[in-house]
């Protein structure tokens, strides 16, 4: 195993964040909020361009930064040698597997040093490659880039393409003729990124973000026209519910989902036709959910209808698709959950996932047989795709494992052959006997089973004595996957235990687990991610005081509430992006995100008890005067849905609050938003900041 000495010096005076008093009562409880001020009045403006910040803010998130470079100081060597090698476990030139549609085969790939992808196609049957767009040269002279959708049309002479160049999430998309190599002059901003074409490759379908960042209109752009000359097709009026585009596997319809984290609606177009209107399979319902797939003249739809928590499948025809109508075609099945299912003209495939673990099911139709695609490891990550063709018999699964890279393997679903089309290279060199992944369960206070996969090398001593890093996530039904992570070998290499907790709020034992961590719930997802560590260090991987948290976004709240529970069991926290500031941020209805995220916390405002509830965990108002472990919060400027002013007011209240421990460190990435850099190398360099403090958290920080 590596062994490094990082260097120890004295750090410098933290910075004070001067605090303004800003009192508010609602529901006869009186809130403090002496950070309010650290807000920018013209925050939207920020969004599109962060030159406009006001500079007192300004300064303090720059003297922030300073901080947190002094904290670093010495280690810049260090740092460097873990982005180089965790740059060596990946193949820099690597492409994905081609996937075949009409007379071509697409794909991305990266070229050597290059940081963006590059959007290709080659002959179905071989030939050379054509670079439809180069991601590199796009990004050239950018201080941020992020390509959004790249979708050809369906006659395959045009690419349309969305880019965003601040990091706020707002895209404009072009149009490339792919004959030329030049874009059209249509170009449409302001919206989601993707664009979802029609059969006559002469106008496609996108998502236009209103005034507020939320993305609420379907429009339809005609090639040559203006922006202003676009139809609107559908505009949601509910700032609750959040708008998307999709397709069926069958290309036949056009699908927009209008949907919040408990309820959606879905209207189909019909992609022949650019005048259609849109035609609602089931109108919203509170709590149903739905998707939908379509086969010859029958709609194929997942629901949880009817009591069906984890899910089940119901046909129903396309000239009355109501819920009147829906006959059950796979029928729910307690505890095992249906994640996604797609048509094909012969076989319909579902992913399906129990106790934490996934497997693909094949179903003909002509026969209703069906077949299971499963593995034996403990903890795996399993996910399919059906790529652009409907009558086809192949289908792609990709799998992994916390020890095994990545395979991608093409299925016959007529003949069961199966071929190995990649393997995930390790550069480097990766030997997976020399690791070990494990599944364990941590019994929660309420006796419940959560679980936990784990990797660390085979030699590690399962004495109490290795070092830990425990990631959590737990929010809005989201599973995280024991997949394969080159990045975190840098960690396990030097004798880290890895684990996983899989905590109430996501999905991984079914809806069940998702509802028993949200709104009035909420804690259990903390106190499972607690329980997760204390069974960590009674099976001997671990000790009190030698693991470091991870998560962000919503995970990043996990982090803040759990150092504000259990800051003795941690030697140090690390939070992306974290929404600690949750009872203020659920106030103000104005932010991109709040309507929308009533469903998953409660509404404050209307609810006095969803108010209470979030009032006694959100992480920022439960700062407590205790000793808390290392925390470094990383955050970015434009960040549209965990706003900067978040992790910088939770900084500056735990300073100003907490008796001891620390150093509370907070990095701001200036030219980037909620996913932060945007190049896969720049990228390295924020997780080579993160490893190198959790390193530094189990040595020990010299104040």
């Amino acid at each position: 195993m590596k062994t490094e000495r990082l260097p120890v010096h004295p750090l410098p005076a933290a910075p004070s964040i001067p605090a303004r008093p800003h009192v508010f009562d609602m529901h006869g409880a009186e809130v403090r909020d002496d950070y309010a001020w650290l807000k920018a009045p013209n925050w939207k403006e920020v969004l599109k361009d962060p030159a406009v910040l006001d500079p007192e803010i300004r300064a303090c998130l720059e003297q922030e930064n300073a901080y947190a470079a002094a904290a670093f100081a010495g280690t810049e060597d260090f740092q460097a040698s873990l982005v180089a090698e965790m740059r060596g476990r990946i193949k820099e030139d690597d492409s994905s597997v081609p996937e075949p549609d009409g007379p071509y085969a697409y794909f991305t790939r990266y070229r050597e040093g290059g940081q963006h992808p590059l959007v290709c196609r080659q002959p179905r049957d071989g030939g050379p490659e054509t670079i439809m767009l180069d991601g590199d040269r796009e990004a050239e002279g950018q201080p941020f880039f992020d390509l959004g959708g790249a979708d050809h049309s369906p006659d395959h002479r045009l690419l349309a393409w969305g880019a965003d160049i601040k990091g706020s999430e707002y895209f404009t998309i072009r149009v490339r003729d792919l004959e030329t190599g030049t874009d059209l002059p249509d170009e449409v901003v302001q919206t989601s990124g993707g664009a979802v074409w029609l059969n006559d490759s002469a106008s496609f379908y996108y998502v236009e973000l209103d005034e507020n960042h939320r993305p609420v209109r379907v429009k339809l752009h005609r090639l040559g026209t203006g922006p202003d000359q676009d139809q609107v097709v559908y505009e949601e009026k509910d700032p609750g519910f959040f708008v998307k585009l999709g397709t069926t596997q069958s290309d036949a319809f056009v699908l927009i989902e209008a949907s919040d984290h408990e309820t959606s609606e879905i209207w189909l177009l019909d992609r022949t036709d650019p005048s259609a209107a849109p035609r609602v399979v089931e109108p919203r319902t509170p709590q149903l959910k739905y998707d939908v797939e379509h086969h010859g003249d029958d709609l194929i739809i997942l629901t949880n209808a009817d009591g069906s928590e984890d899910f089940k499948l119901v046909t129903a025809p396309i000239a009355t698709p109501g819920r009147d109508h829906w006959r059950d075609l796979v029928p729910y099945r307690p505890g095992t959950m249906i994640l996604s299912h797609v048509a094909l003209a012969r076989y319909l495939v579902r992913l399906e996932r129990e106790n934490a673990n996934p497997r693909i099911i094949l179903r003909e139709f002509a026969t209703g047989a069906e077949e299971s695609v499963a593995f034996d490891e403990e903890a795996y990550s399993l996910g399919f795709s059906a790529g652009y063709e409907f009558d086809t018999d192949v289908i792609r699964y990709h799998y992994s494992s916390m020890t095994t890279p990545s395979e991608v393997i093409d299925y016959n679903l007529r003949t069961g052959e199966r071929t190995l089309r990649k393997r995930q290279e390790v550069p480097s060199g990766h030997n997976p006997a020399d690791y070990v992944t494990r599944r364990l369960f941590a019994t929660a206070p309420d006796g419940e089973q959560v679980p936990v996969s784990l990797v660390h090398r085979r030699e590690v001593a399962l004495d109490g004595s290795a070092p830990c890093l425990l990631y959590g996530y737990g929010s809005y039904g989201m599973s995280m996957p024991a997949a394969f992570r080159t990045g975190i070998l840098s960690l396990v290499d030097r004798g880290f235990v890895y684990a996983i907790g899989h905590i109430r709020g996501g999905t991984e034992k079914g809806w069940r687990w998702y509802m028993d961590g949200k709104r009035e719930k909420k804690t259990n997802t903390f106190t499972d991610f607690i329980a997760c560590g204390e069974a960590l260090v009674q099976a001997g991987y671990t000790s009190r005081g030698r693991i470091v948290a991870h998560g962000g976004s919503a995970g990043g709240m996990l982090m803040g509430a759990v150092a504000n529970l259990a800051p003795d069991l941690f030697a140090g926290i690390i939070a992306e992006v974290p929404f600690v500031d949750v009872l203020n941020t659920m106030l103000d209805s104005e932010l991109p995100l709040t309507p929308p995220e009533w469903p998953e916390w409660g509404n404050p405002a209307a609810d006095e008890a969803a108010f209470r509830t979030i009032l006694s965990y959100s992480p920022y108002d439960n700062v407590k005067r205790q000793a808390y472990p290392a925390i470094l919060a990383l955050a970015g400027l434009t960040d549209p849905r965990v706003t900067y002013w978040e992790p910088a007011k939770w900084v500056a209240r735990l300073r100003a609050t907490m008796t001891g421990g620390g150093p509370i460190l907070f990095k701001l990435n200036m030219e980037a938003g909620h996913a932060g850099a945007a190049g896969r190398f720049d990228r390295l360099e924020e997780v080579a900041l993160a490893y190198t403090f959790a390193l530094t958290c189990i040595r020990g920080f010299q104040s």
